[in-house]
Formats: structure tokens, C-alpha cells, sequence
């Protein structure tokens, strides 16, 4: 969609007309700006997303791009079987992705479970790759928000760098919106630490559960005003979770948000993406939509699992001519 389909909602809430405070003090107000966005236009939508799928990158290009999507990566395990010896395995492969290679980059993070963000702590050290916790009753998100706070608390204090919520998907379909987005604030508030600096806040939308690219719009713009460094499209626990459709949308997002108040906020599409073609695709999408400014793994992730090692045998590929087995990589 061109940016000035969408200049038209924002504009009246940039820096010359009426400030997101007010935007944001009543549910509705927050109502009448979320409703006053442009309606995505979902044929169109999902027609220019298909045909940036079609690009193709060869050659340099392309080895720049793998190196980059695994800088991107945020290597993640979620499960209820995880146990501090698999979360040290993750962290070494995080720093060493490709033992055989020492000039293949490190991953952006890894993202566990709050009680296993000490064991991530010290396995990565130094390292500067991040650690990554989901927070807030991961990942239906159905608990009191005493609880969600702790959990995030928690977490921040075992020294997490980075927490994904989720948001409360049955509030905002019921049109609750300024409980949603005071629930995004507290979270915000709670990513503080003591010495005044906080852990980055990326935002879960869950853009499956919401039905319409409207409300995915809706809900980036939403998790933008309420202060998330990061909008997400997933968990990844339930299909349809990232789409490169629903990406594209809060791409726009984040370049329309931008053009309204100079700020600059994150993208990380989760779930579903599991090969270099699916992040070249993203990548390129990245590129034609927000712009150059968020090829960089501080505005763009990829929330993942498989993808690396896909990544990884590609990398090779282009390296040494043939193609290496799975053998070749470490499971993750």
C-alpha cells in the first residue's frame, strides 16, 4: 500500500497535531484512531506480497543475505521438555553456528523460557549474543496481570536482554483496546531494571487469531503507542503463525509509525519460516517496504528454530559447490 493511504489517518496524530497521549487516554479515542486507519485491501495485499516472493538473489547478493538472516536469527526453544543441558547446546551453536567455519556470524539471541534465562545467561557470557525470554503467561497469555508482571520481572532480573509478550488476543478482538494497550504499557514498565536501562520489549500479536489484515494493522499500530521496541507476528504454537502477507503489513506499520513520530520500531516474524528461500523472501520484503534502515538484526529477527541449519547447509553450499547432508549440522 503507499505510504499516503495511511499518511491521511496518521498525520493528525504526528508532531503537529494532536499528541498520542491523547490518542491513547480513553478507550475512545484509542478506538476512533485504530478504526480511522485505512482498511487493508487484502487482494491487493496478498498480491504484492506474492510477487515480492518472487525476487531472486544470486551470487554475492546472496551470500551477504545468509549471512545476514543469521545474524538475524533469534534461535529459540520452547518446550516443556527443556532442560539447562539443551539450552547450553542452543547457546553454543548461537555463538558458533558453524564450528567449521569461524567466519560465519553469530545468531542475534536465544529465547527461552524465564526460568532457564541464568543458565542462557551464563552459557552465552560475553559473547554478545542476547538473551531472549517470553514473558507474560506465554503463550495464551490468559493469567492476572500481577502474574504476567512477575513473570516479567523475573525474567529481567535473571538478566534477559530481550522479552516477547503476548497480548491478550480475547481483549482486543472484544474491541478492549485501551486494556490491551495498558497492559502493554505495564509490561514496558516492568522491562526496567534498577539501573534505569530496560530489556527491549517485542510485542506477540498473534496474527493468526486475529482474523483480518484490519487487525493486524490495528493491533501493530496498538503495541506501537503503548511503547513495544519490537511488533511480533507469533508464538509459532499455532497455524497460521508468520505469513509474508501479515509481515508486509507491519512493515508498513513500522514505516508509517516512523513518518509520524521519528521513531523506529522492530519487526520480527516467528513460526512457519524454516528455509533460506522463506528468508530471502522476508528479506526481501524488508528491504521494498519498510527500507534499507531495518536490514539490520537490531529492527528485523527472525523467530526460529530450523531455519539455521537450512541457512547454515546453504551456506556451505555456496562456499565449497555441493551440498551438504543434515548430518552436517547440530539439531537443535
Amino acid at each position: 500500500m503507499p505510504s499516503s493511504a495511511t499518511d491521511t489517518a496518521v498525520g493528525s496524530t504526528g508532531s503537529s497535531g494532536t499528541s498520542w497521549s491523547d490518542v491513547t487516554s480513553s478507550e475512545s479515542s484509542l478506538r476512533r484512531f485504530l478504526h480511522g486507519l485505512p482498511g487493508v485491501d487484502q487482494v491487493g495485499a496478498n498480491a504484492r506480497a506474492a510477487a515480492l516472493g518472487t525476487r531472486s538473489i544470486k551470487t554475492t547478493a546472496k551470500a551477504q543475505a545468509l549471512d545476514l538472516a543469521i545474524r538475524m536469527v533469534d534461535l529459540t526453544t520452547l518446550e516443556g521438555q527443556d532442560t539447562p543441558g539443551k539450552v547450553r547446546a542452543l547457546a553454543a551453536k548461537a555463538m558458533r553456528p558453524d564450528p567449521t567455519d569461524p567466519t560465519c556470524p553469530a545468531t542475534a539471541a536465544v529465547c527461552v523460557y524465564p526460568d532457564l534465562v541464568p543458565v542462557a545467561v551464563e552459557a552465552l557470557g560475553d559473547s554478545g549474543v542476547h538473551v531472549a525470554a517470553v514473558a507474560t503467561a506465554f503463550p495464551a497469555g490468559r493469567a492476572a496481570m500481577d502474574v504476567k508482571l512477575a513473570d516479567t520481572r523475573a525474567a529481567v532480573a535473571a538478566g534477559a536482554a530481550e522479552i516477547d509478550m503476548v497480548i491478550d488476543r480475547g481483549a482486543f478482538l472484544a474491541g478492549r483496546y485501551q486494556l490491551v494497550h495498558d497492559e502493554i504499557v505495564a509490561v514496558k514498565e516492568a522491562c526496567r531494571r534498577p539501573d534505569g536501562t530496560s530489556a527491549h520489549l517485542k510485542v506477540i500479536l498473534e496474527t493468526g487469531e486475529l482474523a483480518t489484515y484490519d487487525n493486524v494493522r490495528r493491533a501493530s499500530w496498538l503495541a506501537m503507542t503503548a511503547g513495544g521496541d519490537f511488533i511480533k507476528t507469533s508464538p509459532g504454537k499455532v497455524s497460521p503463525a508468520a505469513t509474508l502477507p501479515v509481515t508486509m503489513i507491519m512493515l508498513e506499520a513500522v514505516r508509517d509509525y516512523r513518518a509520524a513520530t521519528g521513531e523506529i520500531i522492530g519487526v520480527k516474524p516467528a513460526g512457519g519460516i524454516r528455509t533460506t528461500k522463506d528468508a530471502i523472501k522476508y528479506l526481501v520484503t524488508v528491504q521494498e517496504v519498510a527500507g534499507p534502515e531495518w536490514m539490520d538484526p537490531d529492527l528485523f529477527r527472525f523467530g526460529a528454530s530450523s531455519l539455521l541449519n537450512d541457512l547454515l547447509l546453504q551456506r556451505q553450499k555456496m562456499a565449497t559447490g555441493r551440498y551438504s547432508g543434515p548430518d552436517y549440522v547440530t539439531n537443535d
